[in-house]
């Protein structure tokens, strides 16, 4: 079974889940033409059926292959990719002043869940390269944005992000990758980085790299790094491709998933070091790099939500025509469908909504980086700024978490069947393993949503999102439609729920901070969970206001997540409180 963008399930939620229509109508996107992303996302979805979704399985089974430092893709690829640069679909939300079409980043999240739907692996590509974009666009020179910015934006060259190295994984500041000053103002890098997606590929003539490095004189820690461009090849005054700079692709991982995208080990100064451009400033490299990391956590939070619809759509088709057991109650001869059993149906509607939820979340959180940016009052940017800073822990992690579910759920509606890579079901749950690792694993996530983001303004933001919230409860609860069920009530248990776990942990993320941390990961679960279910109701309350003729389908599937997942918010409460003495007992049991 091939891919189809769920185009009308994806224009509900960004338009009214997500708050990009109430955006537009502020006045915040300027003239752009909300209709304008229905026909985007249309071509977007032709494009990922026709072109990328048939490639998924081939790049899984042929993956990559690495000789003489040259990585060479799975058949079919650089095609691929050739024809999506010409289609402009790299160029989606870039700079207009380096070509590109500077279209909402919403749209280009929209766009990004399709590509990751249809062949996760090929999407990650590009993904890096427009936080590469990013961080150029915000901290880079001049002279380096009208060399490398519109061969970015075009998709002609690729980027990627350099952290990690075998001692320095979460934990940056350990990284040893050394930068030295020349004289004529570039520096020599040399070091050795590991986990490099797409660090070397045959798909495009140049790459470029964002390598973090330590300079010698630079202090201790994460204060001491410095951000570098270093491209696979020079570039001449005219704009063509000089020599070959020392930074080369040594080895590529083998994986669990993600096989057509090359992981790879990155190797500079066995020929005197890697010619490198200072990004920013000196020792302020990670600043530069949370431009990126921030986009990036987005993206992978979408690929959460691409694999998780691309599993659901398999499963529903798969439960629709294998035929086992009977229906309860049927006489006569002859098997049914699975999808008549209550507890497939169960499965089914639980990856469509949790599938639901994290799209909207994403979304929601890709139009507050839009508003921060493109309001033209301060104060609207200021608080779209953090409420941006709030959801993307939430959109990475919890969205990605989703992606797990949903892929084992995928497995589990295929029986046997989907343990045997024949289906392409076990594909899917390989591929989304990794997106609760990369890009901070989704535990930084949940310490970094307690520790940095709750506590910001004394928690004015949440408190903010909160009211936003119960307001949308309200009106469910006012709706008086039978067809909600107790979806309001179990919103507002779990909103107040929400609300007590917020205070308990804000005061103790200074005062008993270890606390804090214990409780991070469950909660970052209660938000999700509380969160995606007053979402779905409201784009459900959007479907009933409009008259949408799929009203019905959007509160059953709003009722369905918030009886069924957001229920749990109240027992994630308790789990929060409950978590500083049970962690602390560690210890005694696992080392005893």
């Amino acid at each position: 079974m091939t891919y189809r963008a769920p185009i009308s399930d994806m224009l509900l939620s960004l338009n009214h889940g997500a708050g990009l229509k109430a955006a537009v109508e502020a006045g915040h996107y300027g003239d752009f033409d909300a209709d304008l992303a229905a026909a985007v996302l249309e071509e977007a979805g032709k494009f990922a059926s026709d072109v990328l979704a048939p490639l998924n399985k081939i790049g899984d089974e042929h993956g990559i292959k690495l000789s003489d430092g040259k990585v060479t893709t799975a058949p079919g690829w650089p095609d691929a990719y050739k024809r999506w640069t010409e289609g402009g679909w790299n160029a989606v939300s870039g700079p207009e002043d380096f070509g590109g079409q500077g279209l909402p980043l919403a749209i280009n999240a929209a766009c990004t869940e399709i590509w990751s739907a249809a062949n996760v692996a090929f999407g990650l590509c590009p993904l890096l390269t427009a936080s590469a974009i990013e961080a150029l666009d915000a901290h880079g020179s001049a002279e380096l944005k009208k060399i490398y910015l519109e061969k970015l934006v075009s998709g002609e060259w690729t980027g990627t992000m350099q952290l990690t190295e075998p001692q320095a994984g979460s934990d940056v500041g350990a990284l040893r990758t050394r930068a030295e000053r020349q004289a004529d103002g570039t520096y020599r890098i040399k070091g050795t980085k590991i986990f490099i997606t797409y660090g070397e590929h045959d798909m495009t003539d140049n790459i470029v790299h964002f390598v973090l490095a330590r300079l010698p004189d630079a202090p201790a820690g994460t204060k001491g790094i410095s951000l570098f461009l270093v491209p696979k090849f020079m570039v001449n005054a005219d704009g063509s491709l000089g020599q070959r700079n020392d930074i080369y692709a040594s080895g590529v991982e083998h994986k669990l998933g993600m096989h057509a995208s090359p992981t790879c080990t990155m190797t500079m100064g066995d020929h005197g070091g890697a010619i490198g451009f200072l990004i920013g400033e000196e020792n302020q490299g990670m600043r530069c790099m949370f431009t990126m990391m921030n986009q990036a956590r987005l993206g992978v939070g979408l690929e959460g939500v691409g694999v998780a619809d691309r599993a659901y759509q398999q499963a529903l088709s798969y439960a629709q025509e294998r035929k086992q057991g009977r229906a309860v109650g049927k006489k006569g001869e002859g098997s049914d469908a699975i999808f008549v059993h209550p507890d497939v149906k169960r499965m089914l509607m639980r990856m469509r909504a949790q599938t639901a939820a994290a799209r909207t979340i994403c979304y929601a959180t890709a139009v507050a980086i839009d508003v921060s940016t493109r309001a033209k009052d301060p104060k609207v940017r200021t608080e779209a700024a953090a409420r941006a800073a709030l959801l993307t822990p939430m959109a990475k992690a919890y969205s990605t978490d989703i992606g797990n579910e949903v892929a084992y759920l995928g497995v589990q509606v295929h029986g046997g069947m989907g343990f045997i890579e024949e289906t392409g079901a076990a594909q899917h749950y390989r591929d989304a393993r990794i997106t609760a690792i990369y890009e901070g694993t989704n535990g930084i996530q949940a310490i970094d949503l307690v520790t940095r983001k709750l506590a910001a303004n004394g928690g004015a933001s949440v408190w903010a999102l909160l009211d936003e919230l119960a307001a949308t409860i309200s009106q469910v609860e006012a709706s008086n439609d039978p067809g909600f069920g107790t979806t309001g009530a179990k919103l507002r248990e779990a909103l107040d729920a929400l609300r007590r776990t917020s205070k308990w942990l804000l005061e103790r993320v200074a005062s008993a901070p270890n606390d804090a941390l214990a409780g991070a990961t469950p909660y970052l679960q209660q938000f999700g969970a509380t969160l995606g279910g007053c979402l779905l109701a409201s784009e459900a309350l959007a479907a009933k206001a409009d008259g949408n003729a799929d009203a019905a389908r959007y509160v059953a599937l709003a009722r369905f997540f918030a009886e069924n997942i957001t229920v749990q918010a109240g027992a994630l409460e308790r789990t929060v409180t409950a978590s500083a003495e049970s962690v602390a007992a560690a210890d005694a049991v696992l080392l005893g």
